[in-house]
């Protein structure tokens, strides 16, 4: 049985099986939304000024790496992590935005979980770490990261 088979808010640290995949999605910003993010939190001219956008190396208004990471973060919060389980998480590691997302681009988030470890002083939890590959409506990979999360353990 596939960690996706359980409902997510009963799923416990043994659910998250190494090398389970599940995909969720679609999520994506228009272009409003983009402007708003980017105003309040990375106020770029490539993010919130068209004209210099357009002639900048991305040829248009492309959404805040940042912006990118919460639209991930928003469908693995909503559909992959536990609520009940997740006791929050240490980190990311590697995290890469290797194409640029424009206004209305559907993303679609694929998980796969690299390592679950028991804790060891305290055995009522553990370390899950997961793949996280983010790609638009063409297929192009625009984003990646690992994630790890201290999550409850079932035989804890």
């Amino acid at each position: 049985m596939s960690f996706s088979d359980i409902p997510r808010d009963d799923r416990r640290l043994e659910d998250y099986v190494v090398g389970n995949t599940a995909t969720y999605g679609p999520i994506s910003a228009t272009g409003d939304e983009i402007l708003d993010f980017a105003t309040k939190f990375d106020p770029q001219p490539i993010h919130i000024d068209e004209a210099a956008a357009a002639a900048g190396p991305f040829g248009g208004v492309i959404a805040s790496g940042w912006h990118s990471a919460s639209l991930m973060m928003r469908l693995y919060v909503d559909h992959y992590m536990s609520h009940t389980a997740s006791l929050g998480g240490p980190g990311i590691d590697e995290l890469r935005w290797t194409a640029p997302v424009r206004p209305d681009d559907r993303l679609t988030l694929r998980t796969t979980v690299l390592e679950t470890r028991p804790s060891r002083s305290k055995p009522d939890r553990g370390l899950l770490r997961t793949q996280c590959e983010v790609t638009n409506q063409d297929g192009v990979v625009v984003m990646t990261c690992t994630l790890m999360n201290i999550v409850t353990r079932r035989d804890g």
